[in-house]
């Protein structure tokens, strides 16, 4: 069995502080800590392969890069032959969640070390939407201490869209300020409130440029197909990239106005293949396009893969492979200001780097982070204790009151024997939905469900004050043909608790759950429970590990199939339902909410 790396991982030291260092390395006049040999250099900058290539590493960074390190080898230097295989940058994710993985920053990156990410940029807004700035601060400095790097994005829209929904808590400009002397804050995250930005809204025009005025960038999040002048007003409100296109029109109109199009494959989205063809197909150039995940499952994460699964999901569309590297490694670090520190092997930056077999597969045998090796062969070498999260952090999910099937009621017009209701309509594989409109019967004064046409009952239960609050409406596209209730606290962006069901009964026993156990995910069935994934921290993630959260989601998923739901990834296109900057119609605590008009909708025409 492998050694386990020590569970105490330093913070690199700056180029500055070791330049002297790495030169005498460099010159044979001090010994490497570790050198590598015989391998093939994938070389981003210059986007070739470079066979017979050695490195020689020192305090964590690369010092030398060349044909033949042996002047660095002294006694006590580790020598690694890579046997004529890849030497390729580490992997980073230029935009993710880690609460969509279920689970903790450290439970993430043990998931997602093996596969090869060495780099992270996360948004932790979800926790921000429960528990304003503090809970930022707790990943934050959770991130601080992991064994690969992992930069903060200070949340820019908490609520997402005032007005429009109550979130847990709200952040405002003074908060961006006070953020953006964190020192592992990177820039400010997507962008979300667009029509606020082409507004010249004051909080979003004052967030951007306090992060502006810190040198640090602006993510962006502009979640409409209109190219128009919206979409310029936006771009001119300074937001630098945006992961929200689906089609190549969407990224090249991005990249022509200076922004980096950042391209997604998570768990439920599927935005790589039809927006890299701008590349592939219309001669882009690729530089400014970036490769990322969003939102990521946790059986997504131990089963399939991170980063390395977008890679090679990028070179199936036709990308040569070190052009689809690039895009995970050298473009990211380049955007965030970082390419003096990450995304490359070359002299300075920090020692991320894998050890590749096949370089179109990805096939990754070793993964090295600061000049350690952290994985081989697809499992964890290091030892990565388990952050502590305070009681705060916890015991989040207040609902007021015990819920009854009474709760979900729809109250018809009076005298009405048939309604025509809005409908939300899920779209596979895709964050937005369908403005859908169906004729429903009314019995007994109550609107009723049409399981035949796949429309059944979707809830938003307020969570954060204990009102007691609940918003009913329907939703279609999930398939459940037996009686059975879905109950999630993680309900994207506000995170109150969507329940969607066919069943009220079960809806009330699967939201009454969540509350016992602190959040989570339940599915009930004629009374009963079938599948549960604890989530007490925040009501957004385990504090258990990745493994065995993937195991109860899988589950969960397999039991959401024998209630009739074939989606991909079904629980992930559940928790995006109250998503109120993301088109077409949502719910949210205030009612139903129009996205292409952000306004307020009633349920019946």
């Amino acid at each position: 069995m492998a050694k386990k790396t020590s569970a105490s991982f330093s913070r690199p030291k700056p180029w500055a502080e070791v330049a002297t260092l790495l030169v005498d390395v460099a010159m044979g006049r001090k010994p490497a800590d570790l050198v590598v040999r015989n391998g093939r250099w994938v070389n981003v900058h210059s986007g070739e392969v470079i066979a017979g290539t050695d490195l020689a590493i020192v305090a964590g960074r690369f010092a030398y890069c060349g044909s033949d390190a042996s002047h660095a080898i002294g006694q006590g230097t580790k020598v690694v032959d890579a046997g004529g295989r890849y030497l390729v940058p580490g992997l980073c994710d230029a935009h993710m969640h880690v609460e969509s993985g279920m689970v903790t920053v450290t439970e993430f990156c043990r998931a997602v070390i093996p596969h090869g990410t060495t780099s992270m940029f996360i948004d932790p807004h979800e926790i921000a939407n429960v528990l304003g700035l503090g809970g930022v601060r707790l990943m934050h400095d959770e991130a601080m201490a992991m064994p690969i790097n992992v930069h903060v994005q200070m949340p820019s829209c908490v609520p997402s869209a005032p007005g429009l929904e109550n979130a847990g808590a709200a952040l405002t400009v003074a908060d961006v300020v006070e953020a953006m002397g964190w020192e592992n804050i990177i820039g400010l995250g997507e962008v979300m409130n667009f029509p606020g930005v082409a507004a010249n809204d004051p909080v979003m025009a004052g967030e951007i440029a306090a992060t502006v005025r810190a040198g640090k960038t602006v993510g962006g999040h502009y979640a409409s197909r209109d190219l128009g002048l919206p979409f310029h007003g936006y771009v001119a409100g300074g937001a630098e990239d945006d992961h929200e296109g689906t089609r190549a029109e969407d990224a090249i109109a991005r990249v022509r106005q200076g922004m980096k199009a950042m391209l997604r494959l998570g768990s439920a989205w599927y935005d790589v293949a039809a927006q890299i063809k701008a590349v592939t197909e219309q001669g882009v150039d690729p530089r400014n396009f970036i490769l990322c995940t969003d939102d990521s499952h946790s059986g997504t994460l131990v089963d399939d893969g991170h980063m390395d699964r977008v890679v090679r999901h990028a070179i199936a569309q036709g990308l040569k492979p070190v052009t689809a590297i690039q895009m995970a490694t050298i473009n990211t670090a380049q955007h965030f200001r970082l390419e003096r520190e990450i995304g490359s092997i070359a002299p300075g930056r920090l020692a991320d780097f894998l050890i590749v077999s096949d370089l179109a597969a990805l096939a990754i045998d070793e993964v090295y982070s600061r000049g350690v090796r952290l994985a081989r062969a697809g499992r964890l070498e290091a030892d990565i204790r388990p952050y502590d999260y305070p009681a705060t952090a916890k015991k989040t999910v207040k609902l007021g009151k015990k819920l009854a099937a009474r709760d979900f009621d729809i109250v018809a017009p009076a005298g009405a024997n048939e309604v025509r209701a809005r409908v939300i309509g899920v779209i596979e594989n895709q964050a937005p939905t369908r403005a859908l409109e169906a004729d429903l019967p009314v019995e007994d004064g109550l609107v009723a469900m049409d399981r035949r046409n796949d429309i059944c009952q979707i809830a938003l239960v307020e969570r954060h004050r204990g009102t007691g609050g609940v918003v009913n409406g329907f939703v279609s596209g999930f398939g459940y043909v037996e009686d059975c209730a879905l109950a999630s606290t993680v309900a994207h962006d506000s995170h109150h608790m969507i329940v969607v069901g066919t069943n009220k009964e079960d809806m009330a026993l699967a939201a009454n759950r969540l509350g016992q156990v602190g959040g989570g995910v339940v599915l009930f069935s004629k009374g009963r429970e079938i599948a549960l994934v604890e989530m007490p921290i925040a009501g957004l993630m385990s504090d258990e590990r990745a493994e065995i959260v993937a195991a109860k989601a899988a589950k969960l998923t397999e039991a959401m199939r024998q209630m009739g739901c074939s989606l991909n990834n079904a629980y992930m296109q559940h928790s995006l339902l109250a998503l109120v900057v993301i088109p077409e119609l949502r719910i949210s605590d205030v009612g139903l909410v129009d996205v292409t008009t952000f306004e307020k909708v009633d349920l019946f025409l």
